[in-house]
């Protein structure tokens, strides 16, 4: 929690908050993949990329 509350300050002080949508995006990226990666969604989703 203190990375997030870091990166919060980064962005705030210098005034970065073009980076909050690239990180949201690989974050659901991420989450997309690690979640989908043991069923048998993945070919699917595999395909899309």
């Amino acid at each position: 929690m203190d990375f997030l509350i870091d990166l919060w300050g980064f962005m705030k002080t210098r005034k970065k908050y073009w980076l909050l949508p690239i990180i949201i995006t690989l974050l659901l990226f991420g989450t997309l993949i690690i979640m989908t990666s043991g069923s048998a969604i993945a070919p699917f989703i595999y395909t899309l990329f």
